[in-house]
């Protein structure tokens, strides 16, 4: 794994993380040639169908508007994980291993999602600046939509089959970490065009436009790694043990195996 795409370490307490983490300008670069040396995910037929009515309804043109509406569909496995999470807290609270293991996923996961709030009031206040009109239906009214019927399928997925639901988070994230960098190479001009935010403070100062989308391409490509190592132990155990084994299991296999492209 290269040091550029190493997710954060998880804390030894639960505490608040700092999210992924923010690179300088030569390094984005770094992880904008690695993305895009990258084969795609085999993505599975529910993340398809999502990125196909995606496509239908906005296109298949890599546009601001379009990511907007992506980024609002992005944070709600995470608020879905978190609900799931605080639900078993109150049944598992005596057990405190246990307990204080899954509160270290909820606060993993608000951090996630943060993250992804992020992305969505940064994408927003540059579409204001650019006076893009946005039509209340396709890009108000269809985007919560979207947001709630995907919000109740990760839930369910969490509850009935974990690893089910991390899966195709990753796959979400993957998809966009390709399409945030594939973005950069189509807009060279945002090389040389400075970002001046009012979110600069919380998210981070970058240099220009293109490595602010090279930034946020990087945050989701961690953020499908933290789904992937969730894989290890979809359903957390009181030991340990059973989660360093999977890992290492998992590990081996993917030595074997070259990724796949789509």
């Amino acid at each position: 794994m290269s040091v550029l795409t190493a997710p954060t370490a998880r804390p030894d307490t639960p505490a608040s993380p700092s999210g992924p983490p923010k690179l300088s300008g030569t390094d984005l670069r770094r992880a904008q040639a690695e993305t895009l040396r990258t084969p795609r995910f085999r993505y599975s037929i529910p993340a398809r169908l999502l990125f196909w009515i995606v496509d239908v309804i906005y296109g298949r043109q890599r546009t601001l508007r379009k990511f907007i509406v992506l980024e609002i569909v992005a944070r709600v496995p995470y608020q879905a994980w978190e609900r799931a999470a605080y639900g078993a807290l109150t049944r598992m609270h005596r057990r405190l291993g246990l307990a204080g293991r899954i509160f270290e996923r909820v606060v993993e996961t608000r951090a996630q999602q943060d993250n992804e709030q992020y992305h969505l009031l940064i994408l927003e206040e540059l579409a204001q600046r650019q006076g893009s009109a946005r039509p209340f239906l396709r890009f108000r009214l269809l985007p919560w939509l979207m947001a709630v019927g995907y919000y109740q399928l990760s839930w369910l997925l969490y509850i009935c089959w974990p690893a089910a639901s991390y899966r195709l988070n990753a796959a979400f994230e993957d998809h966009a970490e390709h399409d945030y960098m594939l973005f950069v190479t189509e807009h060279p001009e945002w090389e040389v065009q400075p970002y001046d935010g009012s979110f600069q403070a919380g998210y981070g100062h970058h240099g220009s436009l293109a490595d602010l989308f090279r930034q946020i391409g990087h945050d989701e490509r961690v953020h499908k790694l933290e789904s992937l190592a969730a894989l290890d132990e979809p359903r957390l155990r009181d030991d340990l043990s059973a989660a360093l084994k999977a890992r290492s299991q998992r590990l081996s296999a993917d030595h074997r195996q070259q990724p796949q492209s789509r």
